[in-house]
């Protein structure tokens, strides 16, 4: 579920990382989440998921996510616990893949990794739409998110909010 206020470390990414990268296709024969989660970033940072704690952020610069729409790419990030990735730009399927599944995808201002020092400490706030290193500096901006993607976000996915929607409904 989304909460307003976030922290976690950074793992820092540059552009153009591609679901390849975020779970590569050879592991695609794969059903169980817990085996899922073992290659999250493997394509990129093969100890990703060695150094990576639950509630731990992305940060990339643009087109995060491009390549394949294969649902396995948001399905690894979510499954090893990305509390939310933080880019300049997705790739629009990996996008709303993420979003659907209740994994927050949230576009950052310009020059957010140049900023980031791996492992940095970071503390998101929702609500002004500012990102704050351990130092409490100001390093960055987020996007407005939009009232239904939020509540798509805080229903742990669209799923789950559907679900809610027409067991109260019925």
């Amino acid at each position: 579920m989304l909460e307003q206020k976030m922290q976690g470390r950074a793992f820092v990414f540059g552009k153009n990382i591609d679901t390849d990268q975020i779970y590569p296709g050879r592991f695609v024969e794969l059903t169980d989440v817990a085996d899922v989660a073992k290659h999250a970033m493997e394509g990129a940072d093969p100890d990703f998921v060695k150094k990576f704690s639950s509630g731990d952020l992305i940060v990339a610069e643009s087109n995060f996510g491009c390549g394949s729409s294969r649902e396995h790419a948001a399905i690894t990030l979510k499954s090893v616990g990305v509390g939310a990735i933080l880019a300049e730009s997705f790739g629009r399927i990996f996008y709303r893949n993420a979003i659907n599944l209740g994994l927050p995808a949230l576009i950052c201002g310009k020059g957010l990794a140049a900023k980031t020092r791996q492992g940095e400490l970071l503390r998101i706030d929702l609500d002004s739409g500012k990102i704050f290193n351990e130092q409490e500096e100001g390093i960055g901006w987020l996007e407005p998110v939009s009232e239904y993607m939020l509540h798509i976000l805080r229903s742990g996915g669209i799923k789950p909010l559907l679900k809610k929607q027409f067991t109260n409904e019925g």
